[in-house]
């Protein structure tokens, strides 16, 4: 069973990695997708890959993201059960 205060912390990580434009544009193509490697991504956005890269970080720390090394590169698809878990949550104020 997870602690309040544990389970507090994953939906903070959760809401700061959603909280950024990008991120959220790189779950929606990895939901569109199934699963991309970084250079798939970058045609997408109007930053650098080294951005990206920080973005696809910040996303597998809130477990948002997981990534798969298939050869030379890492490919990279949406975890959405952190999403669910927070929709969850938000859903006892629905009718406030």
């Amino acid at each position: 069973m997870v602690k309040c205060g544990e389970e507090m912390e994953a939906k903070q990580d959760v809401f700061m990695a959603i909280a950024d434009q990008s991120r959220r544009e790189i779950l929606q193509l990895l939901m569109k997708h199934k699963e991309l490697a970084l250079h798939e991504l970058l045609p997408h956005f109007e930053i650098s890959r080294t951005a990206i890269s920080k973005h696809l970080a910040i996303l597998k720390t809130a477990d948002l993201v997981q990534s798969q090394k298939v050869g030379r590169e890492t490919r990279y698809r949406l975890n959405a059960k952190p999403l669910k878990e927070v929709n969850q949550w938000l859903g006892q104020y629905e009718n406030l």
